[in-house]
């Protein structure tokens, strides 16, 4: 790729440079749609820095899509804890990745030209993220599956050295254990 086809991710603007409470009366002042980016910019002008009208309009298109990135990580943050406390036998992590494979493929749909521009290597890694993120959610099934099976074996050999003396329960107790311990391995295949 050559210089001029590089495309910039990280932007540092005149305005970033601002005092901090410079840049917060800015930010006050831009949330108050009366006052034109013209106006801000004599504002600043008065208290000592020369930043353009165009600049101001360019710091607030990022400021705005920034707080919209913020609210949209809220619902789906909000999305999750209210599936998981609605059905609490969810899998949050198997919800988490619900909710994040949702807002990537909206990404998707709506940025075709994005990822025109995007390096093979960035898709990559995503869909490498994605990959090793279910992997991960196999892998912790797996790992709770033979605890669940050697909590099993445990409790059936402790009730069974519990009840030796009476063969008739020790069926019963066996057959009842089986039962939850199918039912109980059955409900994590999902």
């Amino acid at each position: 790729m050559s210089k001029k086809e590089r495309r910039r991710t990280r932007i540092s603007s005149t305005i970033d440079k601002l005092p901090d409470d410079i840049k917060t009366e800015l930010d006050v002042r831009l949330a108050d749609t009366a006052n034109t980016y013209e106006e801000l910019s004599a504002w600043l002008k008065t208290e000592g820095y020369e930043i353009s009208k165009s600049a101001i309009g360019r710091y607030a298109i990022r400021s705005t899509q920034a707080a919209q990135r913020v609210a949209e990580t809220l619902q789906r943050t909000q999305a999750i804890a209210q599936a998981v406390e609605a059905h609490p036998d969810l899998d949050y992590t198997k919800a988490a990745s619900m909710v994040l494979m949702d807002g990537l493929m909206q990404r998707v749909s709506t940025a075709e030209g994005d990822f025109q521009e995007m390096p093979l290597d960035k898709a990559g890694r995503l869909i490498a993220s994605l990959a090793r993120n279910a992997t991960y959610e196999k892998r912790v099934r797996q790992d709770m599956k033979k605890k669940a099976e050697l909590a099993f074996d445990q409790l059936e050999a402790e009730l069974m050295a519990a009840i030796k003396q009476h063969p008739e329960l020790a069926g019963e107790l066996h057959d009842v254990l089986s039962r939850a311990r199918e039912k109980v391995l059955d409900d994590g295949e999902d």
